[in-house]
Protein backbone atom coordinates (compact mmCIF):
# COMPACT_ATOMS: atom_id res chain seq x y z
CA UNK A 1 0.00 0.00 0.00
CA UNK A 2 1.26 3.40 -0.88
CA UNK A 3 3.00 5.64 1.86
CA UNK A 4 1.37 8.09 3.75
CA UNK A 5 1.12 11.49 2.53
CA UNK A 6 3.88 14.16 4.00
CA UNK A 7 2.80 16.02 6.67
CA UNK A 8 4.15 19.22 8.95
CA UNK A 9 3.66 19.71 12.35
CA UNK A 10 2.07 23.38 12.69
CA UNK A 11 4.50 24.58 14.85
CA UNK A 12 7.20 24.32 12.15
CA UNK A 13 5.03 26.55 9.49
CA UNK A 14 5.15 29.65 8.51
CA UNK A 15 1.48 30.11 9.46
CA UNK A 16 2.25 29.36 12.74
CA UNK A 17 4.34 32.39 13.19
CA UNK A 18 2.52 34.65 11.42
CA UNK A 19 -0.72 33.49 13.74
CA UNK A 20 1.49 33.87 16.58
CA UNK A 21 2.31 37.83 15.45
CA UNK A 22 -1.13 38.20 14.67
CA UNK A 23 -2.56 36.64 17.82
CA UNK A 24 0.11 39.26 19.93
CA UNK A 25 -0.88 42.35 17.63
CA UNK A 26 -4.49 42.27 17.55
CA UNK A 27 -6.11 38.42 18.53
CA UNK A 28 -5.31 38.71 22.01
CA UNK A 29 -7.54 42.52 22.21
CA UNK A 30 -9.97 41.49 19.48
CA UNK A 31 -13.79 42.45 21.31
CA UNK A 32 -16.81 41.26 19.66
CA UNK A 33 -18.59 44.10 20.14
CA UNK A 34 -16.49 46.22 18.44
CA UNK A 35 -16.32 43.73 15.71
CA UNK A 36 -20.63 43.57 15.17
CA UNK A 37 -20.62 47.09 15.55
CA UNK A 38 -18.04 47.91 12.35
CA UNK A 39 -19.43 45.13 10.30
CA UNK A 40 -22.83 44.51 9.08
CA UNK A 41 -21.82 41.31 7.15
CA UNK A 42 -20.31 39.62 9.91
CA UNK A 43 -23.11 36.88 10.88
CA UNK A 44 -23.32 36.29 7.19
CA UNK A 45 -19.45 35.87 6.83
CA UNK A 46 -19.01 33.70 9.62
CA UNK A 47 -22.24 31.38 9.39
CA UNK A 48 -22.56 28.85 7.19
CA UNK A 49 -25.43 25.70 6.06
CA UNK A 50 -23.84 22.25 6.23
CA UNK A 51 -25.77 19.06 5.91
CA UNK A 52 -28.43 19.06 8.16
CA UNK A 53 -26.39 21.16 10.60
CA UNK A 54 -26.41 25.23 10.26
CA UNK A 55 -23.67 27.25 12.02
CA UNK A 56 -23.30 30.63 13.64
CA UNK A 57 -19.40 31.21 14.24
CA UNK A 58 -19.87 34.78 14.61
CA UNK A 59 -19.72 35.12 18.18
CA UNK A 60 -16.18 33.89 18.00
CA UNK A 61 -13.15 35.78 18.71
CA UNK A 62 -12.13 35.78 15.00
CA UNK A 63 -12.00 38.14 12.18
CA UNK A 64 -11.19 37.43 8.37
CA UNK A 65 -7.15 37.94 8.77
CA UNK A 66 -7.46 35.33 11.41
CA UNK A 67 -9.65 32.38 9.39
CA UNK A 68 -7.03 33.48 6.59
CA UNK A 69 -4.18 32.50 8.63
CA UNK A 70 -5.75 29.38 9.55
CA UNK A 71 -6.65 27.98 6.40
CA UNK A 72 -3.14 28.77 5.41
CA UNK A 73 -2.24 26.96 8.65
CA UNK A 74 -4.14 24.01 7.29
CA UNK A 75 -2.73 23.97 3.86
CA UNK A 76 0.94 23.95 5.52
CA UNK A 77 0.11 21.14 7.49
CA UNK A 78 -1.32 19.21 4.83
CA UNK A 79 -4.85 18.90 6.36
CA UNK A 80 -6.42 17.76 3.21
CA UNK A 81 -4.08 15.23 1.97
CA UNK A 82 -4.30 13.93 5.50
CA UNK A 83 -7.84 13.77 5.00
CA UNK A 84 -7.89 12.60 1.41
CA UNK A 85 -5.59 9.46 2.69
CA UNK A 86 -8.05 8.91 5.72
CA UNK A 87 -11.24 8.37 2.66
CA UNK A 88 -8.32 6.60 0.51
CA UNK A 89 -8.12 3.63 2.86
CA UNK A 90 -4.40 4.43 3.64
CA UNK A 91 -3.27 3.33 7.08
CA UNK A 92 -3.17 6.70 8.87
CA UNK A 93 -3.23 5.12 12.55
CA UNK A 94 0.71 4.64 12.14
CA UNK A 95 0.95 3.32 15.59
CA UNK A 96 -1.32 0.54 15.15
CA UNK A 97 -0.17 0.33 11.18
CA UNK A 98 -4.34 0.15 10.43
CA UNK A 99 -6.56 2.16 7.79
CA UNK A 100 -8.92 4.45 9.62
CA UNK A 101 -12.45 3.81 7.70
CA UNK A 102 -15.37 4.56 10.00
CA UNK A 103 -16.52 6.07 6.95
CA UNK A 104 -17.70 3.52 5.20
CA UNK A 105 -20.10 2.77 7.79
CA UNK A 106 -22.34 4.85 6.27
CA UNK A 107 -21.03 4.60 2.40
CA UNK A 108 -24.07 3.60 -0.23
CA UNK A 109 -23.55 0.07 -1.17
CA UNK A 110 -23.33 1.26 -5.02
CA UNK A 111 -20.38 3.68 -4.21
CA UNK A 112 -17.11 3.89 -6.35
CA UNK A 113 -13.66 4.82 -4.84
CA UNK A 114 -12.61 7.80 -6.44
CA UNK A 115 -9.81 8.59 -4.10
CA UNK A 116 -7.28 6.62 -4.99
CA UNK A 117 -7.23 3.28 -7.22
CA UNK A 118 -4.30 1.71 -5.53
CA UNK A 119 -6.43 1.35 -2.51
CA UNK A 120 -10.02 0.65 -3.98
CA UNK A 121 -9.90 -3.21 -3.66
CA UNK A 122 -9.23 -3.43 0.19
CA UNK A 123 -11.73 -0.46 0.14
CA UNK A 124 -14.45 -1.92 -1.72
CA UNK A 125 -14.28 -5.62 0.39
CA UNK A 126 -14.33 -3.95 3.63
CA UNK A 127 -17.22 -1.83 1.95
CA UNK A 128 -19.19 -5.16 1.12
CA UNK A 129 -18.41 -6.89 4.49
CA UNK A 130 -20.03 -3.89 5.95
CA UNK A 131 -23.44 -3.92 4.12
CA UNK A 132 -23.54 -7.76 4.35
CA UNK A 133 -23.08 -7.43 8.51
CA UNK A 134 -25.35 -4.06 8.46
CA UNK A 135 -28.13 -6.43 6.45
CA UNK A 136 -27.90 -9.20 8.54
CA UNK A 137 -27.58 -6.51 11.78
CA UNK A 138 -30.93 -5.19 10.54
CA UNK A 139 -32.98 -7.77 9.36
CA UNK A 140 -32.59 -9.05 13.45
CA UNK A 141 -33.54 -5.85 14.71
CA UNK A 142 -36.41 -5.86 13.01
CA UNK A 143 -37.47 -9.39 14.30
CA UNK A 144 -36.78 -8.04 17.87
CA UNK A 145 -39.02 -5.39 17.10
CA UNK A 146 -42.09 -7.33 16.22
CA UNK A 147 -40.94 -9.91 19.55
CA UNK A 148 -43.88 -8.52 21.43
CA UNK A 149 -42.32 -10.77 24.16
CA UNK A 150 -39.06 -8.99 24.40
CA UNK A 151 -39.97 -5.89 25.98
CA UNK A 152 -36.54 -4.77 28.06
CA UNK A 153 -33.36 -4.78 25.89
CA UNK A 154 -30.09 -4.07 28.00
CA UNK A 155 -27.34 -3.35 26.69
CA UNK A 156 -23.84 -4.44 28.13
CA UNK A 157 -20.50 -2.75 26.99
CA UNK A 158 -17.93 0.41 27.95
CA UNK A 159 -16.35 3.14 26.42
CA UNK A 160 -18.00 3.44 23.22
CA UNK A 161 -20.12 0.46 23.07
CA UNK A 162 -21.79 1.97 25.61
CA UNK A 163 -21.77 5.94 25.55
CA UNK A 164 -22.59 6.39 21.26
CA UNK A 165 -26.13 3.89 21.83
CA UNK A 166 -26.89 5.42 24.76
CA UNK A 167 -26.90 9.05 23.56
CA UNK A 168 -28.25 7.70 20.29
CA UNK A 169 -31.11 5.93 21.76
CA UNK A 170 -32.40 8.77 24.24
CA UNK A 171 -31.62 11.61 21.17
CA UNK A 172 -33.80 9.32 19.27
CA UNK A 173 -36.71 8.58 21.33
CA UNK A 174 -39.66 10.12 19.28
CA UNK A 175 -38.62 7.49 16.95
CA UNK A 176 -38.30 4.70 19.27
CA UNK A 177 -40.61 1.73 18.97
CA UNK A 178 -43.49 1.63 21.26
CA UNK A 179 -43.41 -1.11 23.66
CA UNK A 180 -39.49 -1.46 24.13
CA UNK A 181 -37.39 0.06 26.99
CA UNK A 182 -33.88 0.59 26.93
CA UNK A 183 -30.95 -0.03 29.85
CA UNK A 184 -27.57 0.51 29.51
CA UNK A 185 -24.68 -1.05 31.89
CA UNK A 186 -21.54 -0.19 31.78
CA UNK A 187 -19.78 0.34 35.18
CA UNK A 188 -18.67 -2.63 36.72
CA UNK A 189 -20.15 -1.05 40.16
CA UNK A 190 -22.29 -4.02 40.57
CA UNK A 191 -24.85 -1.20 42.04
CA UNK A 192 -25.83 0.08 38.21
CA UNK A 193 -26.47 -3.84 36.84
CA UNK A 194 -28.19 -4.55 39.97
CA UNK A 195 -30.76 -1.78 39.65
CA UNK A 196 -31.39 -2.08 35.84
CA UNK A 197 -32.13 -6.13 36.88
CA UNK A 198 -34.47 -5.58 39.68
CA UNK A 199 -37.04 -4.31 37.15
CA UNK A 200 -37.02 -6.78 34.35
CA UNK A 201 -38.56 -10.28 34.14
CA UNK A 202 -35.85 -13.30 32.45
CA UNK A 203 -38.76 -14.39 29.61
CA UNK A 204 -39.12 -10.35 28.60
CA UNK A 205 -35.28 -9.70 28.30
CA UNK A 206 -33.12 -9.59 26.10
CA UNK A 207 -29.29 -8.64 26.65
CA UNK A 208 -26.93 -7.55 24.11
CA UNK A 209 -22.77 -7.89 24.77
CA UNK A 210 -20.74 -5.84 23.34
CA UNK A 211 -17.03 -6.27 23.67
CA UNK A 212 -14.72 -6.51 20.03
CA UNK A 213 -12.59 -9.16 22.01
CA UNK A 214 -15.19 -10.61 23.99
CA UNK A 215 -12.73 -9.95 27.06
CA UNK A 216 -12.82 -6.68 27.92
CA UNK A 217 -13.13 -6.83 32.11
CA UNK A 218 -16.01 -4.40 32.92
CA UNK A 219 -18.30 -5.94 30.53
CA UNK A 220 -17.59 -9.58 30.53
CA UNK A 221 -18.18 -9.02 34.35
CA UNK A 222 -21.70 -7.41 34.11
CA UNK A 223 -22.37 -10.00 31.43
CA UNK A 224 -21.50 -13.35 33.41
CA UNK A 225 -23.73 -11.28 36.19
CA UNK A 226 -26.45 -10.93 33.97
CA UNK A 227 -26.16 -14.54 32.74
CA UNK A 228 -26.60 -16.10 36.40
CA UNK A 229 -29.35 -13.72 37.10
CA UNK A 230 -31.46 -15.03 33.73
CA UNK A 231 -30.52 -18.52 34.57
CA UNK A 232 -31.23 -18.71 38.46
CA UNK A 233 -34.66 -16.84 37.49
CA UNK A 234 -35.45 -19.30 34.66
CA UNK A 235 -34.69 -21.94 36.54
CA UNK A 236 -34.05 -25.52 34.77
CA UNK A 237 -33.35 -25.73 31.66
CA UNK A 238 -32.48 -21.67 31.36
CA UNK A 239 -29.16 -22.96 29.72
CA UNK A 240 -31.23 -23.39 26.40
CA UNK A 241 -32.56 -20.23 26.31
CA UNK A 242 -29.68 -18.10 26.72
CA UNK A 243 -29.48 -18.16 23.04
CA UNK A 244 -32.52 -16.50 22.61
CA UNK A 245 -32.00 -13.68 25.27
CA UNK A 246 -28.52 -12.99 24.56
CA UNK A 247 -26.76 -11.64 21.26
CA UNK A 248 -23.41 -10.05 20.98
CA UNK A 249 -21.33 -7.38 19.19
CA UNK A 250 -18.24 -8.94 19.14
CA UNK A 251 -15.62 -9.89 16.56
CA UNK A 252 -14.33 -13.10 18.70
CA UNK A 253 -17.50 -15.44 17.65
CA UNK A 254 -15.91 -18.19 19.44
CA UNK A 255 -16.00 -16.85 22.81
CA UNK A 256 -19.39 -15.91 22.56
CA UNK A 257 -20.80 -19.39 21.18
CA UNK A 258 -18.61 -20.73 24.71
CA UNK A 259 -20.50 -18.08 26.43
CA UNK A 260 -23.72 -19.72 24.81
CA UNK A 261 -24.59 -17.06 21.73
CA UNK A 262 -25.50 -18.17 18.72
CA UNK A 263 -26.30 -14.39 17.30
CA UNK A 264 -23.39 -12.21 16.73
CA UNK A 265 -22.42 -9.30 14.93
CA UNK A 266 -18.93 -8.24 14.24
CA UNK A 267 -16.81 -5.32 13.13
CA UNK A 268 -13.55 -4.04 12.21
CA UNK A 269 -10.07 -3.01 13.64
CA UNK A 270 -10.33 -0.18 11.22
CA UNK A 271 -13.10 1.10 13.26
CA UNK A 272 -12.34 2.19 16.57
CA UNK A 273 -14.89 2.24 20.02
CA UNK A 274 -15.38 5.79 19.80
CA UNK A 275 -16.92 5.67 16.36
CA UNK A 276 -18.40 2.49 16.35
CA UNK A 277 -21.69 3.53 16.60
CA UNK A 278 -22.65 3.13 13.32
CA UNK A 279 -21.28 -0.44 13.04
CA UNK A 280 -22.82 -3.08 15.31
CA UNK A 281 -22.18 -1.45 17.97
CA UNK A 282 -25.65 0.21 16.99
CA UNK A 283 -27.84 -2.80 17.17
CA UNK A 284 -29.73 -0.66 20.57
CA UNK A 285 -30.45 2.03 18.17
CA UNK A 286 -31.84 0.18 15.33
CA UNK A 287 -33.84 -1.44 17.29
CA UNK A 288 -34.94 1.11 18.68
CA UNK A 289 -35.69 2.77 15.93
CA UNK A 290 -36.09 0.29 13.24
CA UNK A 291 -34.24 -0.29 9.87
CA UNK A 292 -35.58 2.95 8.21
CA UNK A 293 -34.49 5.41 10.91
CA UNK A 294 -31.09 3.32 11.22
CA UNK A 295 -30.80 3.93 7.42
CA UNK A 296 -31.19 7.82 8.07
CA UNK A 297 -28.76 8.16 10.34
CA UNK A 298 -26.14 6.81 7.95
CA UNK A 299 -27.50 8.75 5.32
CA UNK A 300 -27.34 12.01 7.65
CA UNK A 301 -23.53 10.99 8.52
CA UNK A 302 -22.58 10.31 4.58
CA UNK A 303 -23.80 13.33 3.57
CA UNK A 304 -21.27 15.30 6.14
CA UNK A 305 -18.75 12.98 5.12
CA UNK A 306 -18.67 14.45 1.08
CA UNK A 307 -19.27 17.92 2.34
CA UNK A 308 -15.91 17.28 4.33
CA UNK A 309 -13.97 15.10 1.34
CA UNK A 310 -15.24 18.09 -1.09
CA UNK A 311 -15.82 21.10 0.16
CA UNK A 312 -13.36 24.07 -0.05
CA UNK A 313 -11.56 24.31 3.31
CA UNK A 314 -12.74 28.06 3.71
CA UNK A 315 -16.49 26.95 3.28
CA UNK A 316 -15.99 23.60 5.16
CA UNK A 317 -17.66 23.57 8.62
CA UNK A 318 -15.36 20.38 10.25
CA UNK A 319 -12.23 22.42 9.24
CA UNK A 320 -13.78 25.78 10.37
CA UNK A 321 -14.30 24.40 13.64
CA UNK A 322 -11.12 22.41 13.85
CA UNK A 323 -9.11 25.54 13.14
CA UNK A 324 -11.46 27.21 15.58
CA UNK A 325 -9.92 24.53 18.36
CA UNK A 326 -6.86 25.42 17.45
CA UNK A 327 -6.49 28.97 17.77
CA UNK A 328 -8.61 29.13 21.21
CA UNK A 329 -6.27 26.17 22.77
CA UNK A 330 -3.08 27.56 21.40
CA UNK A 331 -3.19 31.15 20.99
CA UNK A 332 -5.73 32.34 23.16
CA UNK A 333 -4.63 29.83 26.06
CA UNK A 334 -8.23 28.37 26.45
CA UNK A 335 -8.16 25.04 28.39
CA UNK A 336 -11.41 23.64 27.78
CA UNK A 337 -14.85 23.91 25.96
CA UNK A 338 -18.34 24.15 27.37
CA UNK A 339 -21.23 21.52 25.27
CA UNK A 340 -24.56 22.95 25.83
CA UNK A 341 -27.53 21.09 24.26
CA UNK A 342 -30.52 22.66 24.17
CA UNK A 343 -32.97 20.04 23.79
CA UNK A 344 -33.34 17.38 27.19
CA UNK A 345 -33.03 14.56 24.45
CA UNK A 346 -28.78 15.82 23.68
CA UNK A 347 -28.73 15.09 27.55
CA UNK A 348 -26.13 12.46 27.09
CA UNK A 349 -23.94 14.43 24.12
CA UNK A 350 -21.67 15.65 26.15
CA UNK A 351 -20.47 12.75 27.41
CA UNK A 352 -20.47 11.28 23.88
CA UNK A 353 -18.44 14.21 22.80
CA UNK A 354 -15.97 13.85 25.89
CA UNK A 355 -14.85 10.64 24.55
CA UNK A 356 -14.72 11.82 21.28
CA UNK A 357 -12.25 14.61 21.36
CA UNK A 358 -10.45 13.72 24.46
CA UNK A 359 -9.72 10.08 23.34
CA UNK A 360 -8.68 10.63 20.05
CA UNK A 361 -6.38 14.03 20.75
CA UNK A 362 -5.59 13.57 24.58
CA UNK A 363 -1.77 13.19 23.51
CA UNK A 364 0.92 14.76 23.94
CA UNK A 365 3.41 13.31 21.68
CA UNK A 366 3.05 13.87 17.79
CA UNK A 367 2.74 10.92 15.40
CA UNK A 368 6.43 10.04 15.50
CA UNK A 369 6.41 10.27 19.20
CA UNK A 370 8.40 13.58 19.92
CA UNK A 371 6.62 15.38 23.15
CA UNK A 372 4.78 18.55 21.87
CA UNK A 373 5.51 22.06 22.88
CA UNK A 374 2.31 22.88 22.66
CA UNK A 375 -1.44 22.10 24.15
CA UNK A 376 -3.50 19.37 22.56
CA UNK A 377 -7.21 18.22 23.81
CA UNK A 378 -9.01 21.21 24.93
CA UNK A 379 -11.20 19.42 28.64
CA UNK A 380 -14.93 18.89 27.17
CA UNK A 381 -17.93 19.03 29.78
CA UNK A 382 -21.44 20.52 29.46
CA UNK A 383 -24.99 19.61 30.31
CA UNK A 384 -28.45 20.26 28.73
CA UNK A 385 -29.70 23.72 29.10
CA UNK A 386 -31.66 25.33 30.91
CA UNK A 387 -30.21 23.26 33.81
CA UNK A 388 -26.55 24.65 33.44
CA UNK A 389 -27.97 27.99 33.70
CA UNK A 390 -28.40 27.22 37.24
CA UNK A 391 -25.40 25.60 37.40
CA UNK A 392 -22.18 26.49 36.33
CA UNK A 393 -23.22 29.24 33.64
CA UNK A 394 -21.76 31.79 36.56
CA UNK A 395 -18.58 30.70 36.07
CA UNK A 396 -18.45 31.15 32.38
CA UNK A 397 -20.19 34.91 32.63
CA UNK A 398 -18.25 36.34 35.42
CA UNK A 399 -15.36 33.46 36.44
CA UNK A 400 -11.34 34.15 35.93
CA UNK A 401 -10.97 31.96 32.98
CA UNK A 402 -12.29 32.09 29.71
CA UNK A 403 -14.51 28.90 28.01
CA UNK A 404 -16.06 29.06 24.79
CA UNK A 405 -19.55 27.45 24.87
CA UNK A 406 -21.06 25.65 21.74
CA UNK A 407 -24.73 25.80 21.88
CA UNK A 408 -27.32 23.35 20.10
CA UNK A 409 -30.37 24.00 19.54
CA UNK A 410 -33.55 22.48 18.10
CA UNK A 411 -35.95 24.79 15.65
CA UNK A 412 -38.19 22.13 15.66
CA UNK A 413 -40.52 21.07 19.12
CA UNK A 414 -41.90 16.70 18.92
CA UNK A 415 -44.01 17.56 22.04
CA UNK A 416 -47.43 20.08 22.17
CA UNK A 417 -46.59 21.69 25.71
CA UNK A 418 -47.54 25.30 24.74
CA UNK A 419 -44.75 28.12 25.21
CA UNK A 420 -42.10 25.63 26.37
CA UNK A 421 -39.66 25.64 23.40
CA UNK A 422 -40.15 29.32 22.50
CA UNK A 423 -38.66 29.50 26.41
CA UNK A 424 -36.02 27.05 25.54
CA UNK A 425 -34.85 28.78 22.16
CA UNK A 426 -35.20 31.89 24.00
CA UNK A 427 -32.97 30.98 26.79
CA UNK A 428 -30.28 29.61 24.39
CA UNK A 429 -30.46 32.90 22.53
CA UNK A 430 -30.14 35.34 25.43
CA UNK A 431 -27.57 33.19 27.03
CA UNK A 432 -25.21 33.07 24.01
CA UNK A 433 -26.00 37.15 23.68
CA UNK A 434 -24.88 37.78 27.36
CA UNK A 435 -21.80 36.15 26.49
CA UNK A 436 -21.16 38.67 23.93
CA UNK A 437 -22.10 42.06 25.01
CA UNK A 438 -21.87 41.21 28.85
CA UNK A 439 -22.82 43.55 31.72
CA UNK A 440 -20.12 46.23 32.55
CA UNK A 441 -20.05 47.47 36.28
CA UNK A 442 -16.38 47.59 36.75
CA UNK A 443 -15.41 46.82 40.38
CA UNK A 444 -19.00 45.37 41.30
CA UNK A 445 -20.34 42.60 41.80
CA UNK A 446 -23.04 42.39 38.92
CA UNK A 447 -20.09 43.52 36.52
CA UNK A 448 -20.07 40.77 33.34
CA UNK A 449 -17.22 41.37 31.44
CA UNK A 450 -18.71 40.29 28.17
CA UNK A 451 -16.53 39.30 24.64
CA UNK A 452 -16.78 35.49 25.86
CA UNK A 453 -17.13 33.53 22.53
CA UNK A 454 -20.01 30.83 21.76
CA UNK A 455 -20.73 28.63 18.76
CA UNK A 456 -24.09 28.29 17.99
CA UNK A 457 -25.22 24.77 16.07
CA UNK A 458 -28.67 24.74 14.66
CA UNK A 459 -30.31 21.45 13.82
CA UNK A 460 -34.24 22.01 11.97
CA UNK A 461 -34.91 18.75 13.60
CA UNK A 462 -33.92 16.22 15.80
CA UNK A 463 -34.15 13.39 13.97
CA UNK A 464 -31.98 10.12 12.44
CA UNK A 465 -30.93 11.82 9.54
CA UNK A 466 -29.30 15.06 11.58
CA UNK A 467 -28.35 13.03 14.48
CA UNK A 468 -25.81 11.74 12.18
CA UNK A 469 -24.62 14.65 10.42
CA UNK A 470 -23.49 15.85 13.89
CA UNK A 471 -22.12 13.12 14.74
CA UNK A 472 -20.25 13.16 11.52
CA UNK A 473 -19.42 16.68 11.87
CA UNK A 474 -18.19 16.08 15.55
CA UNK A 475 -15.96 13.40 14.30
CA UNK A 476 -14.63 15.01 11.47
CA UNK A 477 -13.90 18.25 13.33
CA UNK A 478 -11.50 16.10 15.69
CA UNK A 479 -9.76 15.14 12.79
CA UNK A 480 -9.00 18.87 11.52
CA UNK A 481 -7.42 19.64 14.61
CA UNK A 482 -5.31 16.67 15.90
CA UNK A 483 -4.30 16.86 11.83
CA UNK A 484 -3.39 20.10 12.49
CA UNK A 485 -1.39 18.81 15.97
CA UNK A 486 0.21 16.35 14.16
CA UNK A 487 -0.89 13.74 16.42
CA UNK A 488 -2.55 9.99 15.75
CA UNK A 489 -5.84 9.97 16.50
CA UNK A 490 -7.29 6.85 16.50
CA UNK A 491 -5.03 5.20 18.67
CA UNK A 492 -5.59 5.00 22.96
CA UNK A 493 -2.32 3.35 24.49
CA UNK A 494 -3.03 5.86 27.53
CA UNK A 495 -6.24 3.77 28.51
CA UNK A 496 -4.42 0.64 28.53
CA UNK A 497 -2.04 1.02 31.87
CA UNK A 498 -4.91 1.40 34.23
CA UNK A 499 -6.37 -2.23 33.15
CA UNK A 500 -3.28 -3.42 33.46
CA UNK A 501 -2.75 -2.31 37.05
CA UNK A 502 -6.47 -2.88 37.78
CA UNK A 503 -5.67 -6.99 37.49
CA UNK A 504 -2.55 -7.12 39.42
CA UNK A 505 -4.41 -4.99 42.51
CA UNK A 506 -7.14 -6.99 42.45
CA UNK A 507 -5.40 -10.06 43.26
CA UNK A 508 -3.93 -8.33 46.02
CA UNK A 509 -7.15 -6.94 47.36
CA UNK A 510 -7.57 -10.62 47.88
CA UNK A 511 -4.42 -11.91 49.39
CA UNK A 512 -3.47 -8.61 51.50
CA UNK A 513 -0.04 -8.22 49.14
CA UNK A 514 1.36 -5.06 49.26
CA UNK A 515 4.67 -6.24 48.09
CA UNK A 516 6.50 -3.62 45.88
CA UNK A 517 3.69 -1.03 45.75
CA UNK A 518 3.88 2.53 46.32
CA UNK A 519 2.74 3.82 50.36
CA UNK A 520 -0.33 5.11 49.00
CA UNK A 521 -1.76 2.47 47.23
CA UNK A 522 -0.73 0.08 49.82
CA UNK A 523 -2.14 1.99 52.38
CA UNK A 524 -5.62 2.23 50.63
CA UNK A 525 -5.58 -1.17 50.06
CA UNK A 526 -5.13 -2.51 53.13
CA UNK A 527 -8.25 0.16 54.19
CA UNK A 528 -10.01 -0.85 51.42
CA UNK A 529 -9.45 -5.16 51.79
CA UNK A 530 -12.15 -5.37 54.69
CA UNK A 531 -15.34 -4.33 52.54
CA UNK A 532 -13.65 -5.58 49.30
Amino acid sequence: MSSLPLTTRCDRTPAWAELQSHYAAAGQSFDLRRAFASDAQRFNDFSQQAPHVFADLSKNLIDMPTQSLLLALAEQCGVAAHRDAMFAGLPINNTEQRAVMHFLLRQPAAAVSTNASHAEPVWQEALQQVHETLGAMLAYAEQVRTDEAITDIVNIGIGGSDLGPQMAVRALDAFCQPGKRFHFVSNVDGHELARVLAGLQPRNTLFLIASKTFTTAETMTNAQSARHWFETRMGEGASAHIARHFAALTTNVQAAQAFGIRTTFGFWDWVGGRYSLMSAIGLPLAIAVGAQGFGDMLAGAHAMDEHFKTAALANNLPVRLGLLDVWYRNFHGFTSRSIAPYHSALGRLPAYLQQLEMESNGKRVDRDGQALPYGTSPVLWGEPGTNGQHAYFQMLHQGSDVVPVEFVAVKTARHDLPGHHAKLLANALAQAQAFMVGQPEPGGHRDFPGNRPSTFLVLDDLTPASLGALIALQEHRVFVSGSVWGINSFDQWGVELGKVLATDIEVRLGNGDTASLDGSTAGLLNKLRSSA
